[in-house]
């Protein structure tokens, strides 16, 4: 008995992902008639991770290995990134909203915890204003820009951005891909990150950044909030915070991540997975 513990031992410490819970891949078909990825595993509440700008599914790979052993985990590649469809319509953030509630829908997620990384964020609340927050248990917003008004030298960096990106998209990817992190991260693994972000067209990938950093008023959405929600950022993204503060009071909870970077969930995933836990684990039971 002694020598089959030891083996079983080693054997999970040499394969982290060794008791990790097996995960499946499928789609959904929406209503515009795009098929949506989703990877899936685990059992129990269900909780939706939606990723942000140009990234695929699996960049929530960290949580999807330690969370699926408690709950049902689901991330999505948004439409036109990682493995779903790549039309050349439907980017605008009410219409992405539209399909993860579908994808909810379609499933059969009763009271989900839906949590969105950067440009998902604004999507979030934009799935708020169009579906109110009956179907859901909660929401995390994770760095996401959410500014109480129009910035022009924000816009104008932006131009600058989208420029440089149609100039030379190889040279851009890298460089955004690379600033995400404050931890090192292996190189293969930046390379992939890169090559998924590649997958998405360019005049997409200007369209998308475009139409997230237009929409500032976040109003109507704030105002249907009365589930839990939680707003976990770096540093750089104080101004957020604040924002949020001021709207919602303690309607939101707040974590602050003061060594890591846009990605913090890949930087410290310790502290983000036992976040998003704790968070999960104080809403009221279905």
């Amino acid at each position: 008995m002694k020598f089959t513990l030891a083996i079983l031992l080693l054997y999970a410490l040499s394969v982290p992902n060794a008791f990790a819970q097996a995960m499946k891949s499928g789609f959904i078909k929406t209503s515009d008639g795009v098929r949506i990825h989703y990877v899936e595993a685990g059992k129990g509440r269900a909780i939706v991770f939606i990723p942000g700008w140009m990234m695929p599914a699996w960049i929530w790979q960290k949580q999807i290995d330690e969370l699926s052993k408690k709950y049902q985990v689901i991330a999505v590649d948004p439409r036109s990134q990682g493995d779903s469809d790549k039309p050349n319509y439907g980017h605008l953030p009410e219409t992405r909203a539209r399909d993860y509630k579908e994808l909810v829908d379609q499933l059969g997620l009763k009271q989900p915890v839906l949590v969105g990384w950067s440009m998902g964020c604004g999507e979030l609340l934009s799935y708020v204003e169009q579906f109110g927050e009956g179907g859901i248990s909660g929401l995390v917003l994770v760095d996401g820009m959410l500014p109480a008004k129009q910035n022009p030298a924000v816009l104008s960096v932006l131009a600058d951005w989208t420029d440089q990106l149609q100039q030379d998209r190889q040279k851009e990817a890298d460089v955004f891909v690379r600033a995400m992190f404050t931890k090192p991260e292996p190189e293969n693994y930046i390379q992939r990150l890169k090559q998924a972000t590649l997958e998405v067209p360019t005049d997409t990938a200007v369209a998308l950044i475009y139409n997230m950093m237009s929409v500032t008023d976040f109003s109507n959405a704030l105002t249907k909030i009365d589930r839990p929600m939680l707003f976990a950022y770096e540093p750089a993204l104080q101004p957020s915070a604040d924002f949020l503060e001021a709207k919602l009071g303690d309607k939101v909870r707040f974590e602050r991540f003061d060594e890591d970077g846009h990605a913090l969930f890949v930087d410290d995933p310790v502290k983000f997975n036992r976040m998003i836990d704790d968070f999960v684990q104080s809403l009221p039971k279905r």
